[in-house]
């Protein structure tokens, strides 16, 4: 892993990489990923993650902004609080390009619902941040970056081009978000080296089932599931 290998084995990254590697590897074994990655994953279902991934991203950014204002100096607020603004003006400027791309109107995507795991996730990450001291709160947002990092490098790799997927698999394989995930681990690192060894056992507990929810997103995507009733 370009990203994954660049930290010492004694940080709490390079634990919590190791320990969670076998989802992180069925994540990108998915059959998803596979479809993004050879051009042949259909609309119905690119369209299902986007606009979930939309309705994600808010309550992502709700979390960055609860880790900026937890921050433990100046440059975590800043750092976090400039994530949030990323992840709701940038991103979402990014998924409105694929909604005009795709055929997703406002009016759609207005009147969807959050999907069962998307629902769960973002509540997971809300509840997280309120609840959860700093370096907890940073375990639970790293795996949203590190693993779109790394899955976006991997489908860079063996992507068939061109792609009708081509702006995603740039967007998240390129050096700009990769250098942003850097900040990240290296901030969640710093947090952990002083954490107590409950807290960091709590850390340990929220990358795990960030990167769990990870890839039952991806999952419910390919599924396309909605609410059995």
């Amino acid at each position: 892993m370009s990203d994954a290998t660049s930290f010492s084995a004694s940080t709490f990254s390079a634990h919590a990489w190791g320990r969670n590697l076998p989802t992180y590897e069925a994540i990108r074994a998915m059959p998803f990923n596979d479809a993004l990655a050879d051009g042949t994953l259909s609309l119905e279902r690119f369209r299902h993650y986007m606009v979930q991934d939309a309705h994600y991203l808010i309550a992502f950014g709700r979390g960055l902004a609860i880790a900026a204002a937890k921050a433990d100096d100046p440059d975590g607020l800043v750092q976090f609080a400039e994530a949030a603004k990323v992840a709701v003006v940038v991103e979402r400027s990014l998924h409105a390009d694929f909604f005009e791309t795709f055929g997703i109107g406002p009016e759609e995507f207005s009147r969807t619902e959050m999907s069962p795991v998307c629902h769960h996730y973002s509540n997971f990450l809300i509840a997280t941040a309120y609840a959860e001291p700093y370096p907890v709160v940073l375990a639970a947002l790293l795996p949203c970056f590190w693993i779109y990092a790394e899955i976006g490098r991997d489908i860079l790799g063996r992507a068939a081009r061109p792609n009708p997927y081509d702006a995603w698999i740039d967007t998240y394989a390129g050096e700009e978000f990769h250098e942003a995930v850097r900040a990240v681990i290296a901030t969640t690192d710093r947090a952990a080296s002083g954490a107590s060894p409950d807290v960091l056992a709590r850390m340990h507990v929220a990358y795990r089932r960030a990167t769990q929810l990870e890839w039952m997103f991806w999952d419910s995507a390919w599924r396309l599931a909605d609410w059995p009733v």
